[in-house]
């Protein structure tokens, strides 16, 4: 995913740093600590998913069947509300062990307002390349009180978590500020956040324009649509994430493609929730940044880059049909187009000297892969999380033959379940859906 689209065959030197210190030829292998035998496999950069809610993952078949606005008044805000430290840490364990088995290296990442501390504990320990940030929240119909803060303590937390955490374990931790989407968010707090943003350099991950009926409410709250109204406040001109981006009104185009904002497409939740289908063709012929991401397991069930590249494929030849990105355009979203959306692109991305040697391995010769010559489109249309074998973080293997390195999937799981049953208890609601 280099600048040229080069596609080789070649031996990957990692550094002691975790960087890639050369491509190379096979045939003049150079010694080293550890040799790890990829013939036959396709080494591409490790997957980017740039909109995540590891809060959502045991809320997993929670809240079926419901539009946006009651999806959220009705179930993920009580169910984020009941979270402690012990169920935020067991949800994002069982999230990153789902990431990583599927070959995600680093996500972007909303908390809920509180316990964000136990996110990033979980980061660390899990060795996923972790950008994340506490939902804001000062404002909103049908927040709920355990949700809702005045603007100041939203800030003042925020504040403290960018000072607590962001850059440590050697830059994989990075800190986001998050006001959750217009309609919860006041304006001094979208414009203290932006000033923020500029001020530090910190990337901002928001909500804009998922829904039709989210977009008419903001026109009709504020007199003006939901982008222009974040651009209006400073945010579209920071280095930005505006996850969805459904429905954009023809200005809003130039407006994204004139500052710093990413459109971060979710196709699987887009569809789940009934929400449409985002013009990506048009963004990137407008020049518009687009990186991709599966939302939470709560508008999705899963975690899956796989499934979201092909859905993005598929659903742009639905919207745009004979125009729509070819299968290189599109991997774009997943990897080079996700780390310019993270400010990351001089880090990781691609598979370039200097880089970080974050990596995923998959065999592709499947009886669901083989077939095409070109590989883009084996990766976009056939590819699939179980097709993954070694996936490496700044050089150290986080996921070998199929089985996590850091930490073990079944204790995730286990913890996850008995945590689940604790917090839909607090929360009070039903698990029948």
């Amino acid at each position: 995913m280099d600048p040229l689209r080069t596609v080789l065959v070649a031996d990957i030197l990692v550094d002691a740093d975790g960087r890639i210190a050369a491509l190379a030829d096979p045939a003049a292998r150079a010694p080293a600590q550890r040799s790890i035998e990829a013939s036959g496999l396709v080494i591409v950069p490790g997957l980017i998913q740039a909109h995540i809610h590891l809060c959502q993952t045991l809320f997993r078949g929670l809240a079926e069947d419901k539009p946006l606005l009651p999806w959220l008044r009705e179930r993920i805000w009580p169910l984020e509300a009941a979270h402690d430290p012990d169920s935020l840490r067991a949800s994002a364990r069982l999230g990153i062990a789902e990431l990583l088995l599927g070959g995600t290296t680093a996500i972007l990442d909303m908390g809920t307002v509180h316990h964000t501390d136990a996110l990033f504990e979980a980061a660390a320990e899990t060795g996923i390349r972790y950008t994340g940030g506490k939902a804001m929240m000062d404002t909103g119909e049908g927040v709920p009180g355990g949700l809702l803060e005045t603007t100041a303590l939203a800030l003042r937390d925020s504040d403290r978590l960018a000072r607590d955490w962001h850059g440590r374990e050697g830059g994989r931790l990075r800190y986001a500020y998050s006001p959750r989407f217009v309609l919860t968010a006041s304006y001094d707090l979208l414009r203290s956040v932006g000033a923020r943003a500029r001020a530090n350099q910190m990337l901002v991950h928001t909500h804009a324009s998922e829904q039709r009926d989210e977009s008419e409410l903001v026109r009709e709250r504020f007199g003006v649509s939901n982008i222009r109204l974040l651009a209006n406040l400073g945010l579209a001109e920071t280095n930005a994430c505006f996850a969805h981006c459904v429905w954009p009104e023809p200005d809003e185009f130039d407006i994204l493609s004139s500052g710093g904002a990413s459109v971060v497409h979710c196709p699987s939740c887009n569809m789940k929730l009934g929400s449409g289908i985002a013009p990506i063709a048009e963004y990137l012929d407008c020049g518009v940044n687009v990186a991709l991401g599966a939302d939470g397991a709560a508008s999705n069930n899963r975690l899956d880059a796989w499934e979201e590249l092909r859905l993005a494929g598929l659903l742009a030849t639905l919207r745009s049909g004979p125009s729509a990105p070819a299968a290189a355009d599109l991997f774009e979203l997943a990897t080079i187009g996700g780390a310019r959306a993270l400010g990351m692109d001089v880090d990781i991305g691609s598979i370039e000297i200097g880089k970080c040697a974050d990596l995923t391995m998959l065999d592709l010769q499947r009886a669901h892969a083989v077939g095409p010559d070109d590989v883009y489109t084996r990766l976009l249309y056939s590819a699939r999380a179980s097709d993954v074998r070694l996936v490496t973080i700044g050089g150290k293997v986080v996921v070998e033959n199929g089985s996590l390195k850091s930490f073990r999937e079944a204790e995730a799981v286990a913890d996850a379940e008995h945590q689940r049953a604790l917090l839909v208890n607090r929360a009070g609601v039903s698990t029948a859906g």
